[in-house]
């Protein structure tokens, strides 16, 4: 690869200036090899006839390797790294060069004082920096409140269609909006891989060149609509020194017809660009997040009210009502599908004939693939991910129970056990070392205890405690930092009867359900840190929690979360920072320090527990009206005595089970407590 062009990466996504010297060498070189080369085709054209069979064989060889043929065989590779060293110009006088020496005779060269000029106009050219871009129009959809995208999509644009309508709709409606103006100004964002074989992703996310672009009459697809484009002067880009020529030559390979969706509006032009800027930030937000690819392959009697879902979903990710770690998830999950998708369908244009026992396997894996995505996606989309959404059981090991010999271990975590450790310890204590927290978990019995020193561990296994153990970390609890496996789903989970952590520091990232979800039995934490990047602490119906001396700090959701029918005990503890975040629609943050949902109603313990900073110290969630349509129902057949009481959110209210003594609440952000309604 040229020096000059491995210059670029390293020169801050500029390139390298080539000095006009430079220019004046490389031309005589030519110039020289030139008249070498008709001096010899000159020579060799008067021996001919004294040369043997064999060398007449070498005339035309010389004379193919000069011929215009052979300089357009340069792969297109080969071709724009020259032409990213060389202007436009002097690449094609090049190839115009070899064909005037196998045509002419005599090669014409031209008079020193008219190259110099040509020499000077084109390193000025080179050296001519870009303007800035323009800046794009705002998007009005940023702004938007949920309500509004709501109506735009589904009253406005959509109108009541069906899913196999929605592109036909979709490109109906830019199409009205594109007839508003033939030309406008815009920037075209596009993948450097256009421009250069070789860039740095981060330092560069996209080439922006300022073009005219020129509205082409309705086409099939609105998410395949092109446009035709041209330079805009003045010449403006986002690097500052990408040469001009190439930008043309890019432009010609693709006879300046470039997506639409690729085009931003640029501001200071009329009303009518924003209508259409606003068009195209519409339609790329429907194919981008809410059209799924099986919506036409699925019927649905109602696709408005399926988009509104999808709008809401979206919002509650961008608000947070829906925790970082499962947004990313879910995104990282539909970007996957997207990618395997178009993966399947450039497998099969690849194959050519009929498929092989191989390919056909090959396409079937491909295509289960995409199906299991689907079926996840729809999933994630039908529970709407929530916070508070319904858990499943994920523990899926039976208990061991206690050793066959009656006997407990004590199980000492450390890179190097030495006396002093074990000296708090009787003597008739059975010890077993393991330098990894995994093993130590993995050969625990009922009774057993895990004792673990200074360090940072990770350990799958504590998503899998069932047997009755006991978790507990030697020296300040800062200093024993347990962090969660990014690619789990889960960081702490139990279902054992009695459970216990003490002095450790659990550090949630990246894992989807609740930093510790107690599915059964019984947990206590004594003493711990609970660093929060989703939701934190759930208790699962009919499971029990114990909380004592600790700190629970960052949950996206509640701090602790209370299932219908749990019971939890809250004493000396900090809960802070948890669900936070300023949101446009308060009615979708309604967690905060403790949250619970109260049919049936939960049994919550408080004492002497601070509360602060986060967006509710306790918030209560009363049973939906769904819940009581469907009490209704069941009620029927009762007598009139037996039927429900008109007030029923009072009375269940009334039946919660609810202590709360010597609390702090403090600077939360919508309030101390909070009753939601529906």
């Amino acid at each position: 690869m040229p020096k000059e062009f491995c210059a670029y990466c390293s020169n801050g996504g500029e390139f390298p200036h080539l000095e006009t010297s430079d220019f004046k060498k490389k031309k005589r070189q030519q110039k020289t090899q030139k008249l070498l080369h008709f001096l010899l085709l000159f020579g060799i054209s008067l021996f001919v006839p004294l040369l043997s069979v064999s060398v007449n064989f070498q005339a035309p060889q010389l004379a193919f390797s000069l011929s215009p043929g052979d300089t357009l065989a340069f792969n297109t590779e080969e071709a724009r790294r020259r032409l990213q060293l060389l202007p436009a110009s002097q690449a094609e006088d090049l190839g115009e060069g070899a064909a005037e020496e196998e045509e002419e005779p005599l090669p014409s060269v031209p008079e020193e004082e008219e190259e110099e000029e040509e020499e000077e106009e084109a390193a000025a050219e080179e050296r001519a920096e870009a303007q800035p871009l323009p800046p794009v129009c705002v998007s009005p959809m940023r702004g938007m409140w949920r309500e509004e995208k709501v109506a735009l999509f589904c009253d406005e644009v959509l109108r009541g269609c069906k899913a196999e309508d929605a592109d036909e709709t979709m490109s109906n409606y830019l199409s009205e909006k594109l007839k508003l103006k033939d030309k406008w100004l815009g920037v075209w964002k596009t993948n450097p891989e256009l421009f250069f074989l070789k860039y740095e992703e981060a330092s560069i996310p996209f080439v922006g060149i300022l073009v005219e672009a020129t509205c082409t009459p309705r086409q099939s697809s609105s998410s395949c609509f092109r446009v035709t484009v041209s330079v805009a002067e003045p010449f403006s880009s986002n690097i500052a020194n990408i040469p001009r020529n190439l930008v043309n030559e890019v432009l010609e390979e693709l006879e300046h017809s470039v997506p639409l969706l690729e085009v931003y509006p640029v501001e200071g032009q009329d009303s009518d660009i924003h209508d259409i800027a606003l068009a195209l930030e519409v339609v790329r937000f429907f194919y981008d997040f809410l059209w799924r690819d099986w919506d036409d392959e699925e019927r649905c009697d109602n696709y408005t009210a399926l988009i509104e879902e999808r709008i809401n979903l979206w919002c509650d990710i961008q608000d947070g009502t829906i925790p970082g770690p499962i947004a990313q998830r879910f995104k990282k999950t539909l970007e996957k599908y997207k990618n395997k998708r178009v993966e399947l369908i450039e497998y099969q244009n690849n194959i050519k004939e009929d498929p092989s026992a191989a390919e056909a396997v090959e396409c079937w894996k491909k295509y289960y693939e995409i199906v299991m995505l689907c079926e996840l996606l729809k999933m994630w989309e039908d529970l709407r991910l929530r916070v508070h959404g319904p858990f499943f059981p994920r523990i899926l090991r039976r208990r061991k129970g206690k050793r066959d010999f009656g006997k407990t271990i004590t199980h000492i975590v450390a890179k190097v056990m030495t006396t002093d450790m074990v000296k708090d310890l009787s003597s008739d204590t059975f010890l077993q070392q393991h330098d990894d927290l995994d093993l130590a978990l993995d050969s625990c019995y009922s009774g057993d205890t895990v004792v673990i020193f200074p360090g940072e561990y990770q350990a799958v296994n504590l998503a899998l405690l069932t047997d009755d153990i006991i978790i507990k970390g030697v020296g300040k609890r800062e200093e024993i930092m347990i962090t969660s496996e990014p690619s789990h789903d889960s960081f702490v989970v139990s279902k054992a009867a009695n459970v216990k952590l003490m002095h450790l520091s659990l550090i949630q990232q990246g894992t989807v359900d609740g930093i510790v979800v107690v599915e059964a039995g019984h947990m206590t934490l004594e003493n711990c840190v609970l660093k929060c990047e989703g939701t934190g602490v759930c208790v699962l119906t009919g499971a029990s929690l114990t909380i004592k001396d600790s700190e629970i700090i960052g949950a996206q959701g509640a701090g602790v979360e209370l299932y219908p029918g749990s019971t939890a005990t809250l004493e000396r503890n900090e809960i802070h920072h948890c669900n936070n975040f300023r949101t446009n629609d308060s009615s979708k943050s309604i967690l905060g320090g403790v949250n619970m949902k109260v049919l049936p109603a939960p049994k919550l313990k408080m004492t002497n527990n601070h509360i602060y900073n986060n967006g509710y110290g306790v918030s209560i969630l009363p049973p939906t009206e769904q819940f009581f349509i469907v009490a209704e129902t069941c009620n029927k057949g009762a007598a009139s005595g037996d039927k429900k009481d008109e007030n029923r959110l009072s009375k269940v209210m009334q039946n919660l089970n609810l202590e709360m003594n010597d609390n702090k609440m403090e600077a939360n952000l919508k309030g101390d407590i909070r009753i939601a309604t529906n």
